[in-house]
């Protein structure tokens, strides 16, 4: 029995393993305006990585009093089997020069003399960004939601994991903008039906309460 739990669960991780190089590249063949490759996608396996990565969601949410939702996401974060970070290599630097004013300026040079946002901890990402450019970043991610979808991955998409890879230096140089992605293959979605304080009532720490606090007292009651 503990032979047949085993494999299984070696092998629903392998699932997820394998259909998150497919959403890799799913996003990456997604069509780009241009059709010039702007995007990085970067894909995280690494229990240790995707631990990191959590504690550092998990502390950014005391920068910023609108971040206290990250505490949940660092929940979702360990539940995932795999995580993919999508960014944008030009977006925040590098205008299409095609005048669009998308990004409510008439022209891109009016865009360039933009100040950015000051580099504070409080601050997810510094902008300004060309949209027509990082219509690349929603092409890559509505791809890899697409096959997903068809291949029955739960999956997430995080705001919180972009910005922990820009300062975790998991981007390539002169990435401003990242998003995450989450996946994940388990009976319940860990990312469906979640109450406000997630990171409160998650099955692990409940667990963790249950094990280790109440069960000592009903064996030193019961012994």
């Amino acid at each position: 029995m503990e032979r047949a739990l085993r494999e299984y669960h070696e092998r629903r991780e392998e699932s997820a393993r394998l259909a998150a190089k497919l959403l890799l590249a799913s996003a990456v063949t997604a069509p780009r305006v241009g059709g010039i490759d702007e995007i990085s996608v970067q894909y995280i396996e690494d229990r240790d990585s995707i631990e990191e990565m959590a504690i550092v969601v998990e502390k950014m949410a005391e920068d910023n009093p609108s971040w206290d939702f990250f505490r949940s996401d660092a929940v979702q974060i360990r539940d995932s089997d795999v995580v993919l970070v999508m960014a944008d290599r030009r977006s925040g630097h590098d205008p299409m020069d095609s005048n669009c004013n998308l990004c409510g300026h008439t022209l891109c040079d009016s865009w360039r003399k933009v100040p950015k946002l000051p580099d504070e901890p409080s601050v997810a990402f510094r902008g300004p960004f060309c949209l027509l450019r990082s219509m690349n970043l929603a092409y890559a991610l509505g791809g890899a939601v697409t096959l997903a979808r068809q291949l029955g991955i739960d999956h997430a998409i995080k705001m919180s994991v972009g910005v922990a890879a820009l300062r975790m230096g998991l981007t390539p140089y002169k990435c401003d903008i990242a998003l995450g992605f989450l996946a994940s293959v388990t009976e319940k979605s860990p990312f469906k039906d979640l109450p406000r304080q997630y990171d409160q009532y998650n099955a692990a720490v409940l667990e963790n309460r249950l094990i280790g606090r109440l069960f000592p007292t009903f064996r030193s009651i019961y012994s």
